[in-house]
């Protein structure tokens, strides 16, 4: 059985492209973009948990994802 682990971040409308494609890049398949609470727009992505994979995975990889846009 396939378990999934999932993840959401707010996507800039001047930036969406190199958001999207970064997320992509690292195996995360865009389930659904809805608008936020505070009308932004918000990015919902999955992607299979790997046995070689730790949990929580996407913690690290929202962390590199955050520091990339910081510049």
């Amino acid at each position: 059985m396939t378990t999934w682990e999932y993840f959401t971040t707010p996507l800039l409308i001047h930036n969406t492209a190199a958001i999207l494609n970064n997320w992509g890049k690292q195996g995360w398949e865009l389930v659904q973009v809805v608008t936020g609470p505070e009308g932004g727009l918000v990015a919902y992505f999955k992607r299979p948990v790997s046995e070689q994979a730790p949990q929580n995975a996407g913690l690290a990889s929202a962390a590199a994802a955050a520091k990339q846009f910081e510049e």
